[in-house]
């Protein structure tokens, strides 16, 4: 696990050439793994290596407790470039791996992950039912942070604050908890109610561990704090966030608000009048999502945004 984790912290500084030394090594001393193999997927994605994604994923079939890491790190990618269609039936393949595999909270886990991507690009309903099967698959700590989350960013801001009460009762002491995924999921319950001010107050608890976190990760609070500013037309400030998830890939890697965060700051610099900037962020998503699945709600949105800026 060292070098696995040695070449994920290179991963995170975005020093990729860093991140590969340390996967070599750990494959030269023949310390494969599951984990390993999605450290070098995600290397593989950062430098466009499409072919050397196919190999891990290729090499994680028909090794329980490691074909599901790679099947779901493979949906991530599918839903980044808009095919969602292929990432769900990647997410239905990872939880039926780990249910195989008698693994109900990683399998939980997949299905609650997939379940927030629907949430981010505006498919409430799936979403909601996603939260509903992983719930009872596994209703754990980790699974409920990212459900609450999910179900404050389709405005089931009753259930999600449900969620935040169990979490607070039965860890009260979790310092995580407290500083970094309840005033996020917070700040997206005020943010689904259209109360940009409070859900940035609520954000300014995470600001020293935004580049952390292992349960909410990818940068989430300053894309939900970019999110916040453009609600109450500060784009100049919109645009500060946004470009953190851009200037930290190795974070964000393949999750959704990796190539949603160009849509993002794009309206970001409409609103503060960079209308060549704005041009720029929604050209570079509409690239990214070439391929995409043409039914998808925050897809059409972007095309009539991008439409009007011509």
């Amino acid at each position: 696990m060292g070098y696995v984790d040695l070449g994920a912290t290179y991963l995170e500084l975005n020093r990729l050439d860093d991140a590969k030394a340390a996967f070599d090594q750990a494959l030269a001393r023949k310390l494969d793994s599951g984990m390993l193999r999605c450290g070098i997927y995600a290397l593989a994605f950062l430098r466009g290596d499409a072919a050397q994604m196919e190999q891990q994923v290729a090499w994680g079939a028909g090794k329980p407790g490691d074909e599901e890491q790679l099947l779901s790190t493979q949906s991530d990618t599918e839903a980044y470039y808009g095919r969602l269609m292929k990432a769900r039936d990647y997410s239905r393949r990872a939880v039926d791996s780990a249910v195989r595999a008698d693994s109900k909270e990683t399998a939980a886990s997949y299905q609650v992950n997939a379940a927030q991507r629907e949430a981010e690009l505006g498919n409430a309903a799936l979403a909601r039912q996603g939260v509903a099967a992983a719930l009872a698959l596994f209703p754990g700590r980790d699974v409920k942070v990212v459900a609450a989350l999910t179900l404050a960013r389709t405005g089931d801001a009753s259930r999600a604050k449900a969620l935040v009460g169990e979490l607070q009762k039965n860890y009260p002491l979790n310092t995580m908890l407290k500083l970094y995924y309840l005033p996020t999921i917070n700040a997206a319950i005020e943010f689904s109610r259209g109360n940009s001010s409070q859900a940035i107050v609520d954000l300014e608890a995470t600001a020293p561990y935004e580049l952390g976190g292992t349960i909410i990760q990818d940068l989430y609070p300053a894309y939900v704090r970019g999110q916040a500013y453009l609600l109450a037309h500060n784009g100049t400030a919109a645009a500060a966030e946004f470009q953190k998830l851009l200037d930290h890939r190795g974070i964000v890697v393949n999750f959704v608000t990796g190539s949603l965060v160009h849509l993002q700051i794009g309206r970001a610099y409409a609103m503060a009048g960079d209308t060549a900037k704005a041009k720029a962020g929604y050209n570079e998503f509409l690239t990214l999502w070439k391929d995409a699945d043409h039914d998808i709600p925050i897809l059409k949105q972007a095309r009539a945004e991008y439409a009007k800026l011509q």
